[in-house]
């Protein structure tokens, strides 16, 4: 009996182990597939490019008239910014056929991608789950591929990736310090920055790597120099390793120190002593936490700093030469398991976005946005507590406390049962991350969902007649009473231009602060709202009332509009004029209303709540912005939000988790009852 039951067990356990099995390899699949269709992607891209377009820095050096091809400097137009090894290394490139040349570059390039992404992810901190060891490599590489650097390299034809490679490679696929060091002093002669991982291999006791790494970028240099003296002096001497070469240095493009310091105003010596004392103070502090982290047994992490610290320094560090930054996601911060994804989607976001989408057009946060690589390259380097392996909570973090689902009406709710109600807040960096994402998105396919004036126009005098079968078409009649009123159409144009984000930005601070669980439900019911409300932007453009031609209606809020004129004037530039259907100003003030009167403590609350809608409404209609049933789908994709998040994660009720039942007491090895045990406890004292 006990072997039936115990191989009962065993074969119930292998079972789940083959389930578990199959379906890693499943995901495996999926993954390997999406990256292989992101680099077909990629490389279709660039080759579907027109030829002046593709490759434009590879033809600048190869091509008929390219600074390679012609007798010469090579750094007389200040076209070609790699080393004179570089050029030495890409001469021969010169007898290849142009087409023949693109082809082969961007296949290569994406080959090394794969290489780069497998390399790094067999190299992860452990201890790593064979789960994740299994579904590191393509997870990797799809993040290469979609990232900036990788795809301005890509368009561009430049170089950037093989330096890392040969660094990564050096570090953890050659074994052998002088062969480690042979790879990574080939990368230090085609980018110089990458010299600074000499003292990060010396202070970490592998000396004869530093030392081969040194002799092999000195030996390719003094190559290059018998071979091009003049072109040597030029770009070792005159230049200063590379500086100055190529784009304006205080361009958005370069991501240094330097870059940020001429952006900023400053210039001459002082710009240069600041740069420099910044450098050196980056360097010592960069380096240090890199040394700690290598001894630590987190090499990749030790290496992807290092990248970051000359990232920074480098006079110019281009777009395409910021992978490093992107390898410094394999960092574990933060001791709770809801702060642990922070860091990499800080990472991920900033190296597959540009900063606009990141951060709001503000005058204020001009500074940051400009330099968002460069300060998340700092932050790396130098900032981030990255946790050492010996920590309790590197492997293990401190889990999240989930509500318990309150029951629903129907026995299929929750649909998604895995969507849980965390008690505690989330991650502030990523829920405002998330927000601003979400509504860059949101704006940019705004903008993008139109059919054209005609179009517009046509469905504007379908919504008239629906609403004039319905006897509701008050728009004109709203439109030109409250011109007779003057302060009631301050009113209206003050509201409608500033409480619309305002009041939901603010009920979701309260939210997060005093109401977690409530605020993940307020949220997400928003955003299902926001998702429906651009499909019908998609579909159904519409007109405003402000700009139907013949039915007299005035913009009081943007001031006279040229109806003779397609582009509508300059707001067009701004949004989409035809984002009418459904109206979001309504929907998002209603959705106020809903949270407000479902979460507020008191009556008067919930009344003050359901203002907004209602003043939202009249202000819409009144400055000739929404038809009235333009708040009618409002009101529909929000209700079709809220209805969403029910039926996905259920109630919005939730249930504490109770305390533990008691254990109960043991007498001789024989269990008491729990009452019994409790009472005899009180009785001994």
């Amino acid at each position: 009996m006990a072997n039936a039951e115990h191989g009962t067990r065993g074969s119930t356990v292998d079972l789940d182990s083959g389930a578990a099995n199959d379906r890693v390899g499943l995901a495996r699949t999926v993954l390997w597939l999406v990256a292989a269709i992101l680099a077909l992607r990629q490389m279709a891209h660039v080759l579907r490019l027109p030829p002046g377009e593709r490759l434009t820095d590879l033809e600048t050096w190869t091509g008929t008239n390219g600074v390679l091809h012609v007798r010469g400097d090579l750094y007389d137009r200040e076209h070609f910014t790699g080393t004179p090894f570089s050029g030495l290394v890409l001469k021969p490139l010169t007898h290849s056929a142009e087409q023949a040349l693109g082809v082969a570059w961007t296949f290569s390039t994406l080959l090394f991608v794969a290489v780069l992404g497998t390399v790094a992810a067999r190299a992860l901190p452990g201890p790593v789950s064979r789960r994740s060891s299994l579904l590191a490599a393509p997870v990797a590489i799809s993040l290469l591929m979609v990232s900036l650097p990788v795809r301005n390299a890509l368009t561009t034809g430049q170089t950037s990736i093989i330096p890392v490679l040969l660094v990564l490679l050096g570090c953890f696929a050659v074994r052998g310090e002088r062969g480690s060091g042979v790879l990574i002093g080939l990368g230090a002669a085609l980018q110089p920055t990458v010299l600074l991982f000499v003292p990060l291999l010396w202070l970490t006791g592998r000396s004869r790597a530093a030392l081969s790494t040194t002799a092999t970028f000195t030996a390719a240099t003094a190559l290059a120099w018998a071979s091009m003296p003049h072109d040597s002096w030029t770009y070792w001497v005159h230049h200063v390793a590379g500086a100055g070469l190529g784009a304006r240095p205080d361009g958005l493009a370069n991501q240094s120190l330097h870059g940020a310091l001429l952006r900023l105003g400053l210039e001459g010596p002082l710009e240069i002593g600041l740069f420099l004392a910044l450098a050196a103070a980056v360097v010592v502090l960069g380096l240090r936490r890199a040394v700690r982290y290598a001894r630590d047994g987190q090499l990749l992490l030790a290496v992807a700093l290092t990248g970051c610290v000359a990232v920074a320094i480098s006079p110019t560090a281009w777009q395409h030469q910021l992978l490093w930054v992107l390898l410094a996601m394999v960092g574990r911060a933060g001791a709770k398991a809801r702060d642990r994804l922070a860091w990499p989607a800080v990472v991920v976001l900033v190296m597959t976005l540009p900063g606009d989408v990141l951060l709001p057009n503000m005058a204020s946060l001009q500074p940051v946005r400009d330099n968002v690589p460069l300060l998340t390259a700092l932050a790396a380097a130098c900032l981030i507590p990255f946790l050492p392996r010996t920590s309790e909570h590197f492997r293990s973090p401190v889990p999240t406390t989930y509500a318990e689902p309150a029951p629903a009406r129907w026995s299929r709710v929750p649909l998604v049962p895995f969507w849980r109600r965390v008690l505690s807040r989330p991650n502030l960096l990523l829920e405002l991350l998330l927000i601003r994402v979400g509504y860059s998105a949101y704006s940019h396919i705004r903008l993008e969902a139109t059919a054209g004036r005609e179009t517009a126009e046509a469905h504007g005098r379908t919504v008239v007649a629906i609403e004039r079968a319905l006897h509701i078409d008050v728009e004109h009649w709203a439109n030109h009473s409250v011109q007779h009123v003057q302060w009631l159409l301050s009113f209206f144009n003050f509201y409608y231009k500033t409480f619309h984000f305002i009041i939901p930005l603010a009920i979701l601070a309260v939210l997060y602060v005093r109401r977690p669980v409530d605020y993940r439900w307020a949220r997400s019911a928003l955003g299902f709202a926001t998702l429906l409300g651009l499909v019908g932007f998609w579909f159904f453009p519409l007109a405003p009332p402000r700009l139907m031609p013949g039915m007299d209606f005035i913009d009081t809020v943007h001031g006279p509009q040229d109806l003779a004129n397609p582009d509508y004037g300059a707001m067009t530039d701004v949004t989409n004029q035809y984002a009418a259907m459904p109206s979001l100003h309504f929907g998002w003030s209603l959705w106020c209303g809903i949270v407000i009167a479902v979460v507020a403590p008191k009556l008067w609350m919930k009344a003050l709540g359901l203002l907004h809608p209602l003043f939202t409404v009249c202000a819409i209609v009144a400055t000739a912005n929404h038809w009235v049933l333009d708040a009618v789908g409002g009101a529909t994709v929000v209700g079709a939000g809220f209805a969403l998040v029910y039926a996905m994660a259920g109630p919005r009720a939730v249930q504490l988790p109770g305390p533990p039942a008691p254990r109960a007491a043991t007498w001789g090895g024989t269990a008491m009852p729990a009452g019994r045990a409790g009472s005899g406890s009180g009785a001994s004292k």
